[in-house]
Formats: C-alpha cells, structure tokens, sequence
C-alpha cells in the first residue's frame, strides 16, 4: 500500500513535469503595437534676395544634407562645408536652402523627420512643389539617395556627393529627375566605386545622370563639386513635370 505522503509527491512531482512540458512548447501569437517617434531637428533656413511671400510663381527649394562630421554637434558646425559654407561666405542662391542637422553623430538621417521638416517649410513659405532640389555630401549624400528613392516623385534634381546606396535602389528612382554625381576617385572613406556602380547603373537604364570623378581627391571632393558654380545654375533650371 502506498504511503499518502508518498502518493502526494508522486502527483506533485507529475503535475510539475506537466506544466513544464507545456511551457515549453512553441507558440506563435498575433499582436499589435502602435509607436510614435519624435525628432528635433535644428535647421538653417536662407532666404534669397527678392523673396516675396505673395509671388505667384514661388521659389525654388534646396535641401541640403551634410556629412557626418558635422552630426551630433552645435549648429554652427554645419557651416563648415556644402552650401552653408558658401552663404557664410556672401554667396547668394536664387532659391531658398533648407539645411537640417542630424542630431545623432553616430546614427544615420532619420528620413521621415527631413520630410516633415520640409513639407513644413514648404507649406509656410512661397515654394513651387515642382521646384524642390536635394543635395547631400557623405553621409547626407547617401541619405539623398534614400530620399530619391522612397520620395520618387518629390524632388526635380538630384546632386549626390560622395555618397553611396545599393544598386537596386536605381530602380526605384524617378527617371524624369536629373542626377549629378561628383565623387574623388582616391576616397579612403566611401570608395569611388560606388558612384561608379550606381552612374552605371543608372546610364545602362537611361536615366539623365552626370558624373564629375575628380582626380586625385580624396574624401573631401565636396569642396570642388560645391564650388562649382554650374551646379546651381543647373539645379535652378530643373521643374518636375
């Protein structure tokens, strides 16, 4: 006859090796979680000369996103290269520039708050929609090519400055948008090999693309490429259909 003491262990012990078989079985469960994410963006914002908030036509648009460098940091720093750089100096652009700054120096742009922040400027201010250009050095210049591609048909030209993204990305940008590419073919940090690939790519789709490679420059060929005076005049000529 077994002891009650012993009968009782016997079933505990029994339930226990239960509940573990059943815990440990897989499950796969249907939820949902809605998140909010917030950014604050710190911007400069130029206006050019003879900007009128009532002009019928309205103003063109750059949106000009710097490198990796200048993330992280006090505003200020932004001035340091692209078309900042040259309005500190005295240059005048016959468009607005819109210049944000990645508030994070070791993550990448978030390209939902840029669109934002630009939808607000151009709602507030005198802006032809069909004139709206990106421009992006390093990192902002592989953020530029993300933005061509997940906002195809907002901007009217692109000018990408040793800036990189994967090949499929090519497909999926707008093929009525002009592309100038500027890249040094001695950069150590983001390899001229990638402008190479995507101009390629994009001439072999006939895309309207041009490419400045410099010779030997190095990382630093945002110096050049924002120098060149050709490139304004090219990107305040381009309208979206």
């Amino acid at each position: 006859m077994i002891k009650p003491q012993l009968l009782f262990k016997t079933l505990f012990l029994s339930s226990l090796f239960l509940l573990e078989g059943c815990s440990a079985q897989s499950q796969l469960i249907e939820d949902e979680l809605q998140t909010v994410t917030t950014e604050n963006l710190k911007y400069y914002l130029y206006y050019p000369e003879g900007y009128e908030p009532n002009d019928e036509e309205g103003f063109g648009l750059l949106l000009f996103l710097h490198g990796g460098g200048e993330s992280g940091a006090e505003l200020e720093e932004i001035k340091k290269n692209g078309p900042p750089k040259l309005l500190v100096e005295g240059k005048q652009f016959p468009f607005l520039v819109l210049a944000p700054q990645n508030p994070y120096r070791r993550k990448w742009w978030n390209t939902e708050a840029i669109m934002k922040l630009l939808d607000s400027i151009v709602e507030t201010n005198n802006v032809d929609k069909k004139r709206i250009y990106l421009s992006g050095l390093s990192r902002g210049g592989s953020a530029s090519w993300e933005l061509a591609t997940q906002y195809p048909k907002k901007f009217a030209a692109l000018a990408v400055v040793c800036g990189m993204a994967p090949l499929p990305y090519a497909h999926w940008i707008n093929k009525k948008m002009p592309i100038w590419v500027f890249h040094g073919d001695r950069d150590e940090v983001i390899s001229v090999e990638e402008s190479d690939k995507m101009v390629a790519k994009l001439k072999e789709m006939n895309y309207d693309v041009r490419y400045t490679r410099y010779k030997d420059v190095g990382h630093n060929s945002w110096s050049k490429a924002y120098t060149t005076e050709e490139l304004y005049e090219w990107l305040a000529e381009q309208k979206r259909d």
